[in-house]
């Protein structure tokens, strides 16, 4: 069987100006990267937006669930169907492509080109966030070693420099040879606050609003500092100034695809950003984007950040599921996922379960299951998971588009055709009015099935913090937790009931616009696993790309 990089590479691409005609943008709307990467520009200003459609999924599993091959795969069936579709995906992060989860561009016959460039560097846009994220760190401890007149307390600066890679030696580091010496740390980029901010920001103007806005410290009476006082805003937006425009690729089906901006879901809101979106809903009819992990965290995040910044609600929702996955929640190792196993899936299946009834109940959306078939799925799993979800009231589809491209999901686009016909009455899940602390137990009691929430002291003090300062009160909160479980205990698979969200600590994103809720150990600089995928990634000597994926 190929790799997905073997199948990448035997696919003649098109130019990108010709994809670019399929969404009516003329090449001086574009900046390209050579022929087959674009930035788009300028987008028209049509008055009527496409049909939103959103993919997410059960709880995610080592065994893979394929979310980013199913929103590629359906924007492709969209447009065999012969519907003008576009695909807006997040940008690949260096630390997952090189440590175990890998890239970000879809698999087998449902992927976005070329993945090599996109998985690697792409057009920067990393590059120029890190930088931007690290000349603010860089412009901190300038002000402080020529005489701090801000009155900075260096045991309170709130941001940390960024590097997109896994490098857990960069989780503690001691700053020495200034004038004054601290203790710090290095984030993954993607969990930055700058990533954050370019992925919510409507435009320029919002952008450089939003990075002034950054709290960067506090100062030794207790007072709030931001990037602004410092006048490092206007330097950061420059160095993001282009990265900002939303780039312009191609599905293996030749499919137009935006990829732009990454922030982790397990830590930030997940989802790619709103200059995408927004472009996306002017240029097609159905735009399909993914938000990160499983719905209690990507999609909820959709809903209650994203969506308000957007302004707009999904017409309808995919849930991502396998068998497999399913048989993992049910109890079975890794190792024997590929055996038929009726009574696991049945257990696995209250996983899965949870997720559809929050998106129909919870949030009041147009849900479907998109299961990707595997080839020992047996018939009586299938007819059994068929059953099951059947009896939720919504509609199962059993997807090859991995396989089989376009055409292995053609019966899921034209069933959420149907479905973008319905009315939409999706809705976000609190109010901003509500106090911050309802706001975290709604999503507990709501999404998790959490009997209730607990504090630590210091998330005590945090909140207390946070909530004297201008404008917090009314932010969204984004909950930052394993992906793996509905509670914050990664080991309590399935669907686990009556827990308690442990909060341990709170971390004030004040330019993006929301409130991190840390339950449990959340890492926001990964490592590299045993055998990273780095190991397997080389160049022959034709400078033709392997092993990567």
């Amino acid at each position: 069987m190929k790799s997905d990089l073997q199948i990448s590479q035997t696919k003649k691409l098109r130019d990108i100006t010709s994809i670019a005609k399929k969404i009516n943008l003329k090449s001086t709307d574009l900046t390209t990267f050579g022929k087959h990467i674009a930035k788009i520009n300028s987008i028209p200003n049509r008055k009527k937006n496409a049909k939103l459609i959103l993919v997410t999924a059960m709880s995610p599993t080592p065994a893979g669930e394929g979310k980013t091959t199913t929103t590629v795969g359906l924007s492709d069936a969209l447009r065999k169907i012969g519907k003008k579709s576009i695909a807006c995906l997040r940008e690949p992060s260096l630390g997952p492509v090189f440590g175990m989860k890998g890239g970000a561009t879809g698999g087998g016959y449902s992927q976005v080109l070329p993945m090599e460039e996109i998985n690697l560097h792409f057009t920067g846009d990393f590059h120029a966030i890190t930088s931007a994220n690290n000349l603010l760190v860089a412009m901190i401890d300038n002000h402080i070693y020529h005489g701090n007149k801000l009155n900075i307390d260096i045991k309170k600066i709130q941001v940390r420099r960024c590097l997109d890679m896994n490098d857990r030696s960069l989780r503690r580091i001691h700053q020495d040879g200034l004038r004054y010496e601290r203790d710090s740390k290095f984030d993954i980029t993607v969990a930055s606050e700058v990533m954050a901010i370019f992925c919510l920001a409507k435009d320029m103007d919002d952008l450089k609003l939003r990075l002034g806005k950054i709290l960067i410290a506090f100062s030794k009476n207790g007072k709030p500092i931001y990037a602004r006082q410092i006048k490092a805003h206007g330097a950061m937006t420059a160095l993001l100034k282009d990265a900002f425009k939303p780039n312009l690729v191609q599905t293996i089906f030749e499919t137009p695809v935006i990829i732009h901006g990454g922030p982790f879901a397990n830590i930030a809101h997940g989802c790619n950003s709103v200059m995408a979106t927004r472009a996306g809903q002017k240029l097609a009819d159905y735009v399909v984007t993914e938000a990160g992990f499983g719905a209690d965290l990507g999609a909820e995040k959709f809903m209650d950040i994203k969506s308000r910044t957007l302004g707009a609600m999904p017409d309808a929702v995919v849930i991502v599921a396998t068998i497999r996955a399913l048989k993992y929640h049910g109890g079975v190792t890794k190792d024997k996922l590929n055996k038929e196993n009726l009574d696991a899936l049945n257990k696995g299946f209250e996983n899965l379960q949870r997720h559809i009834q929050n998106c129909l109940n919870q949030f009041g959306m147009n849900v479907v299951v998109a299961v990707n078939r595997f080839k020992f799925d047996s018939v009586k799993e299938i007819s059994l998971l068929r059953q099951l979800i059947e009896s939720e009231g919504v509609s199962m589809h059993l997807c090859e588009h991995w396989e089989r491209g376009a055409a292995g999901a053609t019966h899921l686009a034209k069933d959420i055709v149907k479905l973008c016909q319905k009315k939409n009455k999706a809705r976000t899940l609190y109010g901003l009015n509500q106090p911050i602390l309802t706001k975290i137990e709604t999503i507990a009691k709501s999404i998790y099935r959490a009997k209730g929430i607990k504090l630590s002291a210091l998330a005590r003090k945090k909140l207390k913090e946070f909530e004297d300062l201008s404008g917090v009160k009314r932010m969204p909160v984004c909950i930052a937790k394993t992906p793996y479980s509905f509670s914050s205990d990664p080991a309590q698979l399935g669907a686990t009931l009556n827990h308690t969200l442990e909060i341990k600590d709170l971390d004030l994103k004040n330019g993006a616009g929301f409130i991190v809720i840390i339950c449990g150990p959340i890492m926001t600089m990964p490592g590299l696993p045993l055998k990273p995928a780095a190991e397997s990634i080389d160049v022959n000597s034709k400078g033709v790309l392997e092993g990567l994926f």
